[in-house]
């Protein structure tokens, strides 16, 4: 099995923001991510990421809020979409 794109989306939010997720199966694990998906869902705004959920080879799963990096749970495709939009809607709100 090789590599299957799931999910590649950009959507613009405000004239200096947008949202880009994509989203594979991978044939394994990436070391660290006990499961068998590579992601990247990030928020962009004025030309910085502001805000990122990844699974960066040999990190496991994690989510950037600005310079910071904290550990993320993945409990599933689903809800790891749902909890990217809800700090994306919170930055949103903050703005």
């Amino acid at each position: 099995m090789k590599a299957t794109l799931l999910l590649r989306q950009r959507l613009i939010l405000k004239a200096n923001a947008f949202v880009e997720m994509v989203v594979w199966q991978v044939p394994e694990p990436l070391p660290r991510s006990p499961h068998d998906f590579k992601y990247r869902l990030a928020l962009v705004a004025d030309g910085y990421c502001v805000l990122r959920y990844d699974n960066e080879a040999g990190k496991g799963d994690h989510k950037h809020l600005g310079n910071l990096q904290v550990p993320f749970r993945f409990r599933g495709l689903e809800q790891l979409q749902a909890d990217f939009w809800a700090d994306v809607e919170s930055w949103l709100e903050d703005q």
